[in-house]
């Protein structure tokens, strides 16, 4: 049994080696219901009579809004990119991908796009485009991108790292432990003397296997990881709690204090429960330590827990599929993973009812807010890293188009047109974010002009990450998009490898053609 399931997830490896990478918040998010997969993954686990109990919290696609009703969109930002990596491997293992696996705008964060750095006082420099919509002709599309300022290396602050690793039994497969351990090397060859290493392991309980180490002393860090061995029941909580009490003794001021969480989320001892796990980790996040939350395994994957933990623990959350993917997050991109450079970064569009007649963002589902939450810095929302780059997109219906997605015939909400000093203007996008040392937020303003170039003028990176988001969207299944054609969705993104260093846009197109 266990025989056909390493096949499975070698044979992942070798594709992956040879393609080379108005509702409100409470409906859309819906209660944040956990839903498990009630079909058997693959023909494998079918015959070998294993269940499937991966788990993926639902929600409900934002819909369409009309400015008028609704003026002001607001959300936090989101660095993770799990959902693509766990798609990736969905499609390699010849998998149908549950809907809920999909998180369109981690579709989208995981590939890098060409912003300018910043260029002012600022952390991060900001960037829109507007142009057509490939999914619905009539309708536009808005696209956001952040840069963050990067920093080398020799400038970035001390590190007081805990490595909390779950050694469970659930994690004997060789993509989870052993897969764990091969991802630690890369990332110990990143660290620096002046940096602090610990490792925390959970099962049945918690324990300290090394204690605060220079991250210079590389080769005693490497041989604490081979030491470790899978069994026993988890504890996760207790393992978070031992984690944080240890990052707090070595707390280090003005540094960069992070636990990186290592585990298939499997837990099932003490606090366990996905509430269970938002509670506690929310009361971490006070102490002023980050969280990296990686994920492994499959067949009995929580996301849901992973997605919580991240979300709620001033974090990130990657899932780690393969150890190329590992090279990628933790060495490649170890300082966007690893370092922030701005805390609680916020998002508010107000769109100009001249000219939208409705509106909705692409994903971004779980991580909307309030427009109250907006100036109100006792709301938590996410990092971004040095060097990182976010990006967003709104579907736009504009004034005078007929959409399938908005009613016409409303005879009480037709108002005039507002011919004032704005007319020119499409939108207009606020942000917010907190230094790393500091408390209250630094508010920047951006004016869009209502200004729309043709699909086929639009940058690379337009027409990239609307083929990436396209493709989210119509493994959803959404119900908002009228085109699902598959080639339509390739052919878009084949026209936006520009460059592609690495190969994983060429790679994106490829799992295009490989899904059924």
């Amino acid at each position: 049994m266990k025989k056909t399931l390493f096949f499975s997830a070698a044979l992942a490896m070798l594709i992956f080696a040879g393609c080379k990478q108005g509702y409100s918040n409470a409906e859309a998010y819906a209660d944040s219901t956990t839903v498990a997969t009630e079909d058997y993954l693959n023909d494998d686990l079918a015959n070998a009579d294993i269940e499937n109990t991966e788990s993926y919290a639902g929600f409900v696609e934002n819909p369409f809004e009309s400015p008028k009703n609704a003026p002001l969109s607001t959300f936090s930002i989101d660095v993770d990119n799990a959902s693509y990596t766990n798609i990736r491997r969905f499609i390699n293992n010849g998998q149908p991908v549950p809907k809920d696996a999909v998180r369109v705008e981690e579709m989208m964060n995981f590939f890098k796009y060409k912003y300018p750095q910043p260029e002012d006082q600022h952390p991060f420099s900001i960037n829109t485009e507007y142009s057509e919509s490939p999914w619905n002709p009539k309708h536009k599309l808005l696209k956001i991108g952040l840069q963050g300022k990067d920093i080398p290396m020799t400038n970035l602050p001390a590190s007081n790292l805990v490595f909390l690793v779950d050694v469970s039994g659930s994690m004997s497969d060789d993509n989870k432990l052993p897969l764990l351990k091969e991802s630690m090397k890369v990332m110990v060859k990143e660290l620096r003397p002046k940096d602090k290493i610990s490792i925390v392991v959970y099962a049945g309980a918690a324990g300290v296997v090394l204690e605060p180490t220079s991250g210079g002393d590389k080769g005693k860090i490497i041989d604490a990881f081979e030491d470790l061995s899978a069994g026993g029941s988890t504890a996760g909580g207790e393992g978070i709690e031992l984690a944080y009490k240890l990052a707090q003794q070595n707390f280090i001021k003005e540094g960069n204090n992070r636990i990186i969480l290592a585990t298939d989320g499997d837990f099932n001892v003490g606090a366990s429960s996905d509430k269970d796990m938002e509670t506690l980790i929310e009361e971490k996040r006070k102490s002023g330590i980050f969280l990296t939350v990686l994920g492994y395994g499959m067949g009995n994957y929580k996301d849901s827990k992973m997605e919580i933990l991240a979300d709620k623990g001033n974090g990130n959350y990657a899932y780690i599929d393969n150890i190329q993917e590992a090279n990628r997050f933790l060495g490649k991109e170890f300082k966007g993973s690893m370092f922030a450079i701005a805390k609680d970064v916020k998002i508010q569009v107000e769109f100009n009812p001249n000219h939208v007649q409705a509106y909705r963002l692409i994903g971004y589902e779980n991580r909307k807010l309030k427009a109250e939450d907006f100036k109100n810095d006792a709301i938590d929302a996410g990092e971004l890293g040095s060097g990182h780059t976010v990006t967003a997109l709104y579907e736009i219906v504009p004034v005078g188009v007929e959409s399938d997605y908005v009613p016409s015939d409303l005879k009480y909400t037709k108002v005039k047109s507002d011919e004032s000093n704005y007319s020119e203007e499409l939108a207009t996008i606020k942000f917010r974010y907190k230094k790393m040392d500091g408390d209250k937020s630094i508010e920047m303003v951006n004016t869009v002009a209502d200004k729309s170039a043709s699909l086929e003028s639009s940058s690379a990176d337009f027409k990239f990450s609307a083929a990436v988001a396209w493709f989210g969207l119509k493994l959803r299944d959404s119900k908002l998009i009228a085109n699902s054609n598959k080639d339509a969705i390739r052919n878009l993104a084949k026209s936006g490898i520009a460059y592609d260093e690495d190969g994983y846009r060429s790679e994106f197109v490829r799992l295009v053609d490989a899904v059924q």
